[in-house]
Order: C-alpha cells, then sequence, then structure tokens
C-alpha cells in the first residue's frame, strides 16, 4: 500500500496541471471600435436582427412563421395518413 501512494501523488500533480493548463493560457482581448472604417456595423439592441422589429407588421409576420414552422409536420401527416395507398 506504501508502495502506490507516490504513484498516486504523481498521478494527481499531473492531473491538476493538465486541468488547470488551458485556464492559465487563455486570454481575452478586445479591440476598440473602428468608427471611420467602412467595415463597422452598428451595435446595440436590436440592430443585428435582419428585420425590423418596431414594424406594426412585425407580429402578424412572426405568428404568421411560426404558426407555418409548428403546423407543417401535423399537415404533412394527416395528408400523408388520408393519400391513397399504392
Amino acid at each position: 500500500f506504501n508502495s502506490f501512494r507516490p504513484h498516486l501523488a504523481i498521478m494527481y500533480a499531473n492531473a491538476t496541471r493538465a486541468v488547470a493548463r488551458p485556464f492559465a493560457r487563455r486570454a481575452f482581448s478586445t479591440t476598440r471600435g473602428q468608427f471611420s472604417s467602412p467595415y463597422h456595423y452598428p451595435e446595440g439592441p436590436r440592430s443585428n436582427f435582419p428585420f425590423n422589429t418596431k414594424s406594426k407588421f412585425f407580429p402578424i409576420g412572426y405568428w404568421t412563421f411560426m404558426a407555418v414552422g409548428f403546423g407543417t409536420p401535423f399537415a404533412i401527416s394527416v395528408w400523408q395518413t388520408y393519400k391513397p395507398k399504392a
């Protein structure tokens, strides 16, 4: 049992070193926005959407999209059920 203890300590040391290694090397950095650049896009809430959420027609389009996406599998299954057997 005593001869097993040094090996256990070495295995534990290697495991903790391996776990701590990825976190120690990680570094985050940010760059200041270049406002004079033609490649700078506006930032802030709702600026990354490809549609206008403030439009009065947005709720109609949203619920139509959701209803079609949710209802399509059910409509296909009903169509497959009533389709004539070959």
